[in-house]
């Protein structure tokens, strides 16, 4: 255990290309066991983020921490990283290439070996062994790829676009591995465009947008921040729309007996529900609608685009 020092510390990085800052006095912190979204429109500066934290290139200014150490040659080793661009050697055969890759890790002949089998015969693939990388279907060399990601049990893993290719089968079979690693503890980088998994998988979430960090926080609780005192009601029976709305609350949305309406916001739900009722019909489900992570994404964007 890690007694509570986060396993990724970026403390004020800044990364610059010519004359683009493409990383901006960014700082974040990822704890252990935690699922950590990187989100970002293309160019916000999540690819040269990660390639500071993986040592391809370096950081002008800043410090990278892992495990409350400054980021060295030798903290790869502990490191896996599913690029976006897959980097698989094409002619070589999935055996051969898992068990390469896992002593480029650090793990002798063996150690690969036994553990590729685990791996391969979790996923079911033990008989793509001697194939070509070559042969495979996308999402089949995704699953490969995922392999060399975790053969070598990194402490932090860095995902880009992992479910890139899969169905919608072995993407629940890659999201359940994603999961039992963060109860062993693994520290999950994730970067995606996709909102709708983000909101799924991840805990805590940093948005970047030209290279600054504009918002970051735990999903649940940016969620709240930007709700907008709108609430869902289904019912039962008829209702006079024209005589419900008034200033005390606004009739957004209408689909058969599905209301979403936005209150006031000195007025309590208690409020509204109680109005409803005395229209005399019956409510089957009243509750707060909070904006999807999609939502508060474009907003912010936008805003910080202004």
């Amino acid at each position: 255990m890690n007694s509570g020092i986060p396993v990724l510390s970026l403390q004020k990085v800044v990364k610059r290309y010519h004359n683009h800052v493409a990383v901006d006095n960014i700082s974040f912190d990822v704890n252990q066991g935690t699922i950590f979204g990187l989100l970002g429109p293309n160019g916000a500066g999540k690819t040269s983020l990660i390639r500071i934290i993986t040592r391809i290139t370096a950081a002008d200014e800043g410090e990278i921490l892992i495990n409350g150490e400054k980021l060295h040659a030798l903290h790869p080793h502990k490191i896996g990283y599913l690029p976006e661009e897959r980097g698989l050697y094409k002619k070589m055969k999935v055996g051969e290439q898992l068990i390469y890759l896992a002593q480029l890790k650090g793990l002798s002949y063996s150690e690969s070996k036994q553990k590729l089998g685990v791996w391969m015969k979790k996923f079911d693939i033990t008989s793509w062994w001697d194939k070509k990388i070559g042969d495979l279907s996308k999402g089949m060399q995704q699953k490969v790829q995922f392999i060399a990601t975790v053969i070598h049990d990194p402490s932090l893993i860095i995902l880009d676009e992992p479910f890139s290719g899969l169905d919608p089968i072995n993407s629940n079979l890659i999201k359940d591995e994603i999961f039992a690693l963060k109860e062993k503890g693994v520290s999950i980088l994730f970067s995606t465009h996709r909102m709708e998994q983000v909101e799924e998988i991840c805990e805590k979430i940093v948005l970047v947008n030209k290279g600054k960090k504009i918002l970051d926080g735990v999903v649940s609780d940016i969620k709240q921040s930007f709700k907008e005192n709108k609430f869902c009601v289904k019912y039962n029976g008829n209702l006079n729309l024209s005589l419900l709305e008034n200033s005390d609350f606004n009739i957004i949305e209408q689909n058969h007996q599905e209301l979403i309406i936005k209150l006031s916001p000195e007025k309590s739900p208690n409020f509204l529900l109680t109005s409803l009722l005395k229209e005399g019909i019956e409510i089957h489900y009243f509750n707060e609608v909070l904006p999807s992570l999609n939502e508060i994404f474009i907003k912010k964007v936008e805003q910080n685009n202004e």
